[in-house]
């Protein structure tokens, strides 16, 4: 890769793969004027030996966009702004699920290059083929110098190490860190299932142990500093399977391009040994070839087909669902991924069948079958009629919690639209063969009946992913025996009931409607209700069931069940008629303040409670009251596509309210005097609704929008400063400020700023326990300003804030990262935010920018 002073972008093919290459001409090493280019560069020259060592294995990057005079991001995951193209992994945490990259080749090199990632971290072991780990390929020592030492006595130690490790039949082999000391990798020959990462550590452990004990005036094992002074750490636990080592040839982040370089054993015996620049490194490769390519005896001894790895072939779970993994990106789409060795399977197998508003219309028939969900596309759905077959299209197995997954695949992704679950329940299995199935399907919603699933192969045959669906004439309750004799002898299990209601549906949503649209509105056509401050609430009535009495259902727009948080609800089953029975209705939760208007403030006391005792005290000081203002089903019938008019009529014959219950009219006149009305009684605004539009449930329509007075604004809390960050009086239990962000279009969360006004003392407290730690920052572009005395939080809670204006456009926030942008980069900010508090009912994917 020639080097450039050009500024202009430049798109390059590497490996069959287009990159665009800006800012070639940036400076990332000030004290050598070494440049990106020169960098990309390098990265070209030494691609296959470093390949050779980092392939297969995650990798963690270290970052310096404004080169290594400016701030650092260490990276693990993989982020929306990353091709579709770079290999990848997931790695399970105790806390989260990881996408980490495999550098497998040059195109991927050369697009971390582009991103600015100087330092490649890997760890002892490797990914298989099949995406199964694979024990630890080699050992390494990483020899440290402490305070008063250098390079001369890591090499001393090196050589003692060396004589210990060749007793072990290892063959060390050494390499200077391109930082302060050397490390010395051991290639581990020979597939061996017991040797673990944890083994190893123990081995590694016990060698430092005994060069220490050997040599306590030059060698230390414990990683305490204190002890460290004038000698060199023999820094064994980097054979952990959850740390990792500089990669050989990578570069470091120091003032000057120096490498992880290989060295010979001889060069260790010069007492000038010095770390090698990216130019003698370069030099010395093409002079010498790669030293450490002994090295790769290790992995490439796990590749032999030995009757062992044969065995380890079977297709599990994880590796079915790789298709599946490898279309999507898990920071662009918030479809489900699943973990990596899903549970065993308990009681009946599962079906689900959901509505796809894709490009096309068509439903998605996913059976559970061997750990994953067996997966059709129905252009036409699911036959009625037994003399009408339906064309099905096999696709990637999907995911087991996809079978409840409901929600909208972004534009541009794969297969977005909006997905709906249309019917979900469990199946009896008849036969499954490679190609043909047959199942009897039962569920809440629509019943049971018998399906059969027969592979044709396309008109030419030989497409295995050509099935078509029928309807079989002997359903269930028939008294006629199986159309297949074969059936009755076909394994089959028991059909498992649910024993809880069918899941709640979800509420219709407002649209922010823009100030032309507003003027358009004519009262006989549309109704203006009050916009209500408080939790959005499905709210079902449900039969008695075994001599006990009616209960109310309470679910959040966002699934979560809120029936124990708000239990003086109950007392809506009292108002309703056995004939009206189930009921499911459509309202708000409130908390109203001594002059009886909602107060979001006052609400947030009893959000997030379930223990009975914190619920029934936070009741004693705040109870909370009930609007409802639409219907979704009565006696069972879904009445969802009648009219709004309709609608409210029902409600209003199906419901006798009185207090904490309440069904209120809607506003008189035109938008502008309910407007008006609604600003008298300092009211949160309006919400304007169709009159002739039917009921959709859990998508947003433009047949209900929103007005509001206040400049609201829901945001992902993503870390806090501490009060007085900076001085001698910092305490990092309390919040002096929120540090707030919303996803783009792409779901990739977006600094706004942050909130520092409108809470109770008590409440900066509280809110510092109510965010889960993490240790890196769980985005880009924080002002440095901010981001120095930040303490950052896992970003899964929600709240809300008021604000006067944004700094610019907040369309920008939908504009995609192209991972150019610098840190300190001033986007779409909130100005003037003050703390409403917290939204339990909502998920951070559920953020947008309200405009």
């Amino acid at each position: 890769m020639a080097r450039t002073s050009s500024s202009k972008p430049q798109t390059v093919t590497v490996d069959d793969r287009r990159l665009q290459l800006t800012n070639l001409d940036k400076v990332y090493y000030p004290a050598t004027g070494t440049t990106k280019g020169e960098v990309l560069q390098y990265l070209a020259q030494v691609a296959p030996a470093l390949l050779r060592h980092a392939s297969y294995r995650p990798a963690t990057r270290k970052r310096w966009p404004d080169g290594v005079a400016g701030q650092m991001f260490f990276q693990k995951n993989l982020d929306a702004s990353t091709p579709s193209w770079v290999p990848r992994r997931s790695i399970r945490h105790r806390t989260s699920t990881n996408d980490y990259v495999l550098v497998n080749d040059l195109a991927t090199l050369t697009w971390l290059g582009q991103t600015a990632t100087l330092e490649i971290h890997v760890p002892q072991w490797r990914f298989g083929r099949t995406g199964t780990p694979l024990p630890p390929d080699r050992l390494v020592l990483d020899l440290d110098p402490g305070p008063g030492a250098g390079l001369a006595e890591c090499a001393e130690v090196a050589r003692l190490a060396r004589d210990i490790l060749r007793g072990m039949d290892l063959d060390p082999l050494p390499v200077t860190s391109g930082s302060k000391g050397i490390h010395l990798y051991a290639a581990l020959v020979g597939h061996d299932e017991s040797r673990t990462a944890d083994a190893v550590s123990a081995v590694a452990h016990e060698l430092a142990r005994h060069l220490e004990s050997e040599h306590p005036d030059l060698v230390v094992s414990d990683m305490k500093k204190s002890l460290r002074a004038g000698k060199v750490l023999v820094d064994w636990s980097q054979n952990n399977g959850a740390k990792t080592t500089i990669a050989p040839y990578s570069l470091r982040g120091r003032d000057e391009p120096t490498v992880a370089a290989p060295r010979t054993w001889d060069e260790l015996e010069d007492p000038d040994l010095r770390h090698l620049t990216f130019t003698e490194v370069v030099e010395r490769l093409e002079r010498d070839g790669d030293l450490l390519e002994p090295l790769a005896a290790g992995h490439l001894a796990q590749l032999e087909p030995t009757p062992e790895r044969l065995a380890t072939f079977e297709r599990t779970p994880a590796e079915k669902l790789e298709t599946y993994r490898a279309k999507r990106d898990p920071d662009r789409t918030p479809e489900p991924f699943g973990p990596e060795e899903p549970d065993a399977p308990d009681g009946a197998p599962t079906f689900v069948i959901q509505e796809h508003h894709a490009r096309r219309l068509h439903w998605d028939f996913r059976l559970e079958h061997e750990g994953v969900l067996v997966s059709w596309a129905l252009p036409k759905g699911e036959p009625t009629d037994p003399k009408q077959n339906h064309l099905a299209v096999q696709t990637e197995d999907h995911p087991l919690e996809y079978g409840s997954f409901e929600g909208t695949i972004p534009a541009g992704e794969y297969g977005g639209g909006e997905v709906t679950i249309w019917d979900a329940g469990t199946y009896d299995l008849e036969k499954w063969r490679e190609d043909e199935v047959i199942a009897v399907l039962h569920s809440e919603r629509r019943g049971s009946r018998r399906l059969a699933l027969i592979r044709t192969g396309g008109r030419g045959g030989d497409d295995q992913n050509s099935w078509l669906i029928h309807r079989t004439k002997t359903q269930p309750g028939d008294d006629e025996e199986p159309a297949d004799p074969s059936a009755t002898q076909a394994p089959t299990r028991p059909v498992k009931r649910p024993s809880a209601p069918a899941e709640a549906p979800r509420p219709m949503l407002a649209t922010t409607a823009p100030p032309g649209e507003l003027a358009r509105l004519a009262p006989d056509d549309w109704a203006f209700e009050v916009k209500w401050d408080g939790f959005r609430a499905v709210v079902e009535v449900l039969p008695a069931a075994d001599g006990d009495e009616r209960t109310v259902r309470l679910t959040s727009r966002s699934g979560q069940d809120l029936t124990v948080t708000f239990p003086e609800l109950q007392q809506l089953a009292e108002m309703v008629s056995d004939d009206d029975l189930p009921l499911a209705l459509d309202g708000e939760i409130v908390a109203l303040d001594a002059d009886g208007r909602p107060s979001f403030r006052r609400l947030q006391q009893r959000a997030g409670l379930t223990r009975p005792r914190d619920v029934e005290k936070a009741r004693r000081a705040v109870g909370v009251d009930l609007v409802l203002f639409d219907v979704l089903v009565v006696g069972g019938r879904t009445v969802t596509d009648r009219s709004y008019t309709e609608r409210r009529a029902e409600l209003a014959r199906a419901v006798d309210p009185r207090r904490p219950v309440h069904v209120p009219d809607a506003l008189e006149g035109t938008l502008d005097e309910a407007l008006e009305t609604s600003r008298l009684m300092r009211l949160e605004g309006v919400v304007a609704k169709r009159r002739r539009a039917p009921y959709t449930p859990g998508r947003r329509s433009r047949d209900w929008l929103k007005v509001k007075h206040a400049r609201t604004q829901e945001v992902v809390v993503v870390g806090w400063r501490p009060l007085h960050a900076g001085t001698g009086r910092e305490d990092r239990r309390v919040a002096g400020s929120l540090l707030l962000a919303v996803p783009d279009d792409d779901g990739v969360l977006r600094y706004v700023g942050k909130v520092g006004t409108g809470f109770k003392e008590a409440e900066r407290r509280e809110v510092v326990r109510h965010l889960r730690s993490v240790e890196q920052a769980p985005l880009d572009g924080v002002p440095r300003a901010e981001a120095v005395h930040a303490r950052w939080a896992a970003p899964e809670r929600v709240a809300e804030v008021t604000y006067g204006d944004w700094t610019s456009d907040p369309a920008d926030l939908g504009a995609p990262d192209d991972g150019t942008h610098r840190a300190d980069d001033e986007g779409p900010r909130l100005r003037h935010s003050v703390w409403r508090g917290w939204r339990d009912d909502k998920r951070p994917a559920d953020v947008r920018v309200e405009q």
